[in-house]
Formats: structure tokens, sequence, C-alpha cells
């Protein structure tokens, strides 16, 4: 891996650590926290639609707080980006990940069922931080915490590299699907330690954020 001409935040391993972090929280709300899944708002958009319409004004404001939540991370990791971005001592990235970690650890102290909708607004407001932080793999577009983008873009490149021959291109296809199957595996694991450890079992996701932390400790620009 070229660290030298490369953003260390746009190379395939830290995306590969932060897509299991992803994959692991959708598995974590789906079985820990009410059936849920927090990363992506495509879901709460639809079941907000269907219950505006139904009238169902309780289930409108269920679904609507998680949307408000991860709009707020969006507006909170540009803040930050904006206010942090020249400082030397700790990438604005790294701020962001220290703010992730810390709220899955609180996430953690609060037990099942009377709290599942704090955490997962929570979540959502993790997940959008890390969506808008970490949004390019070696100059393309992609996400670490959802799948449909990445599958779109890693089959149109695949598609390119058989018509242009282009070995760059399929290069970078790969690369797309190595992120899902990062996620899925973190999914995986997500799932197995959702099983022994219940809550709790979020405080795991905070290890490959951790590693990601770390790593950008090489990343030679701060914006």
């Amino acid at each position: 891996m070229k660290w030298k001409k490369q953003k260390v935040s746009e190379t395939f391993l830290l995306g590969a650590m932060l897509a299991v972090s992803g994959g692991f929280l959708d598995a974590y709300t789906y079985l820990c926290r009410g059936g849920v899944f927090a990363n992506a708002q495509t879901g709460n958009t639809v079941l907000l639609g269907i219950h505006l319409l139904d009238g169902n004004w309780n289930r409108i404001f269920y679904y609507l707080i998680p949307i408000l939540a991860f709009a707020a991370g969006v507006f909170t990791a540009e803040a930050v980006r904006r206010i942090f971005g020249r400082r030397h001592f700790l990438h604005w990235r790294q701020i962001i990940l220290s703010a992730e970690m810390l709220l899955l650890a609180a996430a953690a102290l609060f037990p099942a069922e009377q709290w599942d909708m704090m955490v997962n607004v929570t979540i959502s407001f993790i997940c959008s931080l890390q969506a808008v932080s970490f949004r390019l793999l070696n100059g393309h577009s992609f996400a670490t915490t959802m799948c449909t983008g990445n599958l779109r873009s890693g089959t149109e490149l695949l598609f390119r590299s058989f018509v242009k021959r282009d070995a760059e291109d399929r290069k970078s296809a790969l690369q797309y699907y190595g992120i899902i199957l990062f996620f899925i595996a973190g999914a995986a694991t997500g799932a197995f330690l959702s099983r022994f450890f219940a809550e709790r079992a979020v405080l795991f996701a905070c290890i490959p954020l951790l590693a990601a932390f770390g790593l950008l400790f090489w990343e030679r620009e701060s914006a």
C-alpha cells in the first residue's frame, strides 16, 4: 500500500475496519435493540410514510426521530471538519472516531427494551458521523455503514473493466466487493457476540474503530 501517495483515510484497510464496525452495529440493533436497522434511513422513511398515511402519529415520531438524528450527525461531522480541519495534534476524523467510541460505550450501559429507542437514535447519529467523514475509497465514493451504493458502484466498475479491459477499474470493483465482504463479516461477528453479551456486545464494535483511530496517525493531510 502506497502510504506517501494516498491519504490513509481513503485506503482499503481503513475502509475495511470501518465496514466491520458498520456491519456489527446493524446486526446489534436488529438482534438486541428491537429488530431495527439503525445504519441507513431508507426503511425508516418508508415506514414514516406508511404511518403518516394511516394517521398513526405516535409511530410517526418513532421513525422521524432516528431520521432527524442522522441529519444531526451530518451537521455535526461537517462542523467538526470545519472547526478542527487544520489542527495537527489529532486529525478531525480521529475526533469523529473518538465521539463514536464514547457514544457506543455509553449505549452499552443501557438495558434492552425500555432504552432501545434512545440507543437506536444514538447509533443512527454515530453512523451518520461515519458516513459523512469517510466517504472516499481510493478516490471513489463509498459507504461503510450500508451496502447498496457499494454494490452498485462495484458492479458498474466491473462491467466497465470488461468493456474497456481496464485493470484499474477491475481493481476498484474488487475493492468495493471487499468492503461488502467485511461488512458481512462485521454483521456475522455482531450476531455471534450479541448472543453471548446482549446489549453490552456493542463494546466490541469499538475495536475496529480504535484500530482506525490509530491508523489515522499516518494521515499526511489534515483536511
